[in-house]
């Protein structure tokens, strides 16, 4: 086999390697819903840690509850609390709360321009017992995002 045949070949199997480990790659993380979601829990830990609040884990089973709400939400077009008491023994927790909201832009902006200038989503934000965080985002029909985010302690 000549070198310059050789090389193609590697050269197409090189392409063919780097192609295909492009779907390897999780289709979540680059869906719309997930850098919306990873966005606004970056704000939120940026906000605890300017007024020196312990940074916020991820719970996968708080991520669920919140996921299934923006959803509920944006389907029924009403922006409306759900009720956190199935939350709190589903996910183990002793403590639990909530922010919505609907029609900011991105993660960072229903965090900063949001949740943060509202007395009592600030203080869901900000309050010193929570430990964990869980995010959802779904836009609705009419390109609207809705946003859902719980808090926790075990």
């Amino acid at each position: 086999m000549s070198s310059g045949i050789r090389q193609s070949v590697l050269a197409l199997l090189t392409a063919a390697l780097v192609s295909g480990a492009v779907w390897l790659v999780p289709a979540e993380a680059a869906t719309p819903a997930a850098t919306y979601s990873t966005q606004a829990f970056g704000a939120t830990n940026a906000h605890r840690a300017d007024h020196d609040r312990v940074r916020l884990k991820k719970s996968a089973c708080l991520t669920r509850m919140a996921q299934r709400w923006a959803k509920h939400m944006a389907r029924t077009g009403r922006m409306v609390h759900q009720d956190l008491g199935p939350i709190t023994s589903r996910c183990d927790l002793s403590w639990t709360g909530e922010n919505i909201a609907m029609g900011y832009s991105n993660g960072r902006a229903v965090v900063n321009r949001g949740w943060m200038h509202s007395a009592g989503h600030r203080e869901n934000i900000l309050r010193p017992q929570y430990r964990l965080m869980g995010i959802g985002a779904y836009r609705d029909g009419h390109g609207r995002w809705w946003a859902s985010q719980v808090f926790g302690r075990r």
